[in-house]
């Protein structure tokens, strides 16, 4: 039981928490922003546990659709699925269950919410298999990982403002800047399978897109939020993110496969930052 258990919190990166602090973060930012300042302990537990759940069902669904092609690929041969010590069935079995347990959260809310709710589950099944056929699958996952802003509007509005596909768009740009970093690590080996992703499609260019994107992401969010949070708190907020970028560049800048990772793994304080500034400056009003 213990084994077995071990081998579920492999499969759903329970030790590796960066990857649901990527979704987390600007969810939380679009809470506040909805709710203009603190959206109440329910919504910040549900969005918190439901962006935790949906994550870890992602990564069953993710590692079943991949499991012919992730076990050529140094970084993720020995996962549970890929290695045949979980089942496809089993694995399924697992992300069914955490995905009906964070649509119980989502009950909690109401009904834009709820309905809300399963365009995001459709595109987050979506994205394993867009690597087939898309040259750039990162544009999908940056739908799948930003579809917790519109949701967050919705449960605190009953809406879905404008502003929040605007907060999409730009936490897009964000998400295509640090998975690409992250398709940098497997280049070699993808290049082999015939996989696609954006650090294929940009070759060259890779590094210098990339810093395009952060500046898009930083940019968008604070065109729209400026007027929204006029307060020091947000721009040191923007500055603490952009002092990040530049530390990135000099982490990728020599494509090595540690450099990339480790800009990939700490990029949630990026986020962190954003959220940080949006938090205290809508705690000043």
């Amino acid at each position: 039981m213990t084994e077995k258990l071990k081998l579920y919190l492999d499969l759903i990166r329970w030790n590796r928490p960066a990857g649901w602090l990527l979704l987390l973060w600007p969810t939380l930012s679009a809470l506040w922003v909805a709710a203009g300042g603190f959206p109440g302990w329910h919504l910040v537990a549900v969005f918190t546990l439901g962006t935790i759940l949906m994550r870890s069902a992602g990564c069953c669904v993710n590692d079943v659709a991949d499991r012919d092609f992730d076990k050529h690929v140094k970084r993720t041969a020995g996962r549970p699925v890929t290695s045949g010590r979980i089942g496809v069935k089993e694995a399924l079995g697992l992300g069914v269950v955490l995905a009906l347990l964070a649509f119980g959260l989502v009950l909690s809310t109401n009904r834009a919410t709820i309905l809300w709710s399963f365009a995001a589950l459709a595109v987050t099944l979506a994205y394993p298999y867009a690597k087939r056929v898309v040259s750039m699958p990162q544009a999908v996952l940056g739908v799948a990982f930003s579809f917790g802003i519109p949701m967050a509007f919705a449960a605190v509005q009953g809406e879905v403002p404008l502003l929040a596909w605007g907060l999409l768009l730009g936490n897009l740009f964000w998400v295509l800047a640090y998975d690409t970093e992250y398709a940098m690590v497997d280049r070699d080996d993808d290049l082999n399978i015939g996989m696609k992703t954006s650090a294929i499609t940009l070759g060259r260019w890779d590094v210098a897109a990339i810093m395009g994107f952060y500046g898009a992401y930083l940019a968008i969010w604070a065109a729209l939020l400026e007027a929204a949070t006029r307060s020091h708190w947000f721009w040191l907020g923007l500055l603490g993110a952009a002092l990040q970028v530049v530390w990135h560049f000099a982490l990728i800048r020599g494509r090595t496969r540690e450099g990339c990772f480790k800009a990939f793994r700490l990029n949630h304080w990026l986020g962190f930052s954003v959220f940080a500034g949006i938090a205290l400056s809508y705690s000043q009003t």
